[in-house]
């Protein structure tokens, strides 16, 4: 597996991306369980199929592209693909100001794209961008993706208590992370908060992080063009309950959500709505939601 992806990483993005879109599809009409899923949560979030049905080759296309995110050769740079950088100036003004930043960048477009540039771009002035991570169980899956962990500009911590004390100590010191916020975090770390019109169990980490730390926090993504090209867009995201310490935890996760789902609903096309965003965290009663306001 590993050598097969070492030889796709080869292959030109641009063709990778459009054999990913018809892979996208055959998943699709093959995997009714995923189609199921799929539609149901874009359209519980009042999204029509015009509006959702660009995700599905979306979803192949990211698919394709882990390849060359993954297995690329040592030293070759992503920022060549990188149409436009939106609302870098503000981005760039708040980092100067070494107070620390807290990048929200959920499950849309090419987020593991987004992590390699902003860290490529930025080593030099800003030192390398700080993420915490948890290998995966399978071993040559961990092997591949150290591959993309262990590119210019990034630093990884352990996903456990010393690995976001880690973390706190390089948003003091003027660091910067990026977190994708839209993921069920186990029982105990976590709050139920509104999403896309439904109750969700939503991570308390990064409201905590920016509270604890006084970091500035800007939305951002990173949205797939043709021809293999992409566009990053920063937008300041202070001010709102998740940063403030008074808040409570309910309050940090709802207005959190509130940020993801707008960008979402600017990007409907590429967000990954076959994930299982609204389960039960294990142990979690069933009834944990009831009675919750939408």
């Amino acid at each position: 597996m590993i050598l097969l992806f070492r030889l796709l990483a080869r292959v030109p993005l641009p063709w990778m991306h459009r054999l990913g879109a018809a892979f996208g599809w055959l998943v699709w009409w093959s995997a009714p369980d995923y189609r199921k899923r799929f539609r149901t949560n874009a359209e519980a979030a009042g999204f029509t199929p015009a509006q959702y049905r660009p995700a599905i080759r979306a979803a192949g296309a990211m698919a394709a592209e882990l390849p060359w995110l993954w297995a690329r050769p040592r030293g070759e740079s992503v920022l060549p693909r990188i149409a436009s950088w939106e609302g870098i100036d503000a981005f760039q003004a708040a980092m100067d100001e070494r107070k620390g930043m807290l990048l929200i960048t959920p499950h849309i477009g090419s987020w593991e794209l987004c992590g390699q540039a902003v860290a490529e771009r930025f080593l030099p002035v800003y030192g390398p961008l700080t993420a915490l991570y948890r290998p995966p169980r399978k071993a040559w899956m961990g092997e591949l993706m150290k591959g993309s962990r262990d590119r210019a500009g990034l630093q990884t911590l352990p996903t456990s208590v010393a690995g976001v004390r880690g973390l706190i100590r390089a948003l003091r010191a003027g660091g910067y992370t990026g977190v994708l916020p839209d993921q069920v975090p186990p029982l105990g770390q976590g709050v139920w908060a509104p999403f896309l019109g439904r109750p969700a169990y939503t991570m308390t980490l990064l409201p905590r992080l920016a509270q604890q730390t006084g970091a500035h926090v800007f939305l951002c993504l990173c949205e797939r063009l043709r021809g293999g090209r992409y566009a990053i867009r920063f937008e300041p995201f202070d001010g709102t309950p998740m940063s403030d310490p008074q808040a409570t935890p309910e309050a940090a996760a709802a207005a959190m959500n509130e940020g993801v789902e707008r960008l979402i609903r600017g990007l409907p096309g590429q967000y990954v709505w076959d994930y299982a965003r609204f389960k039960q965290p294990k142990g979690e009663p069933a009834n944990a939601v009831q009675g919750m306001a939408p």
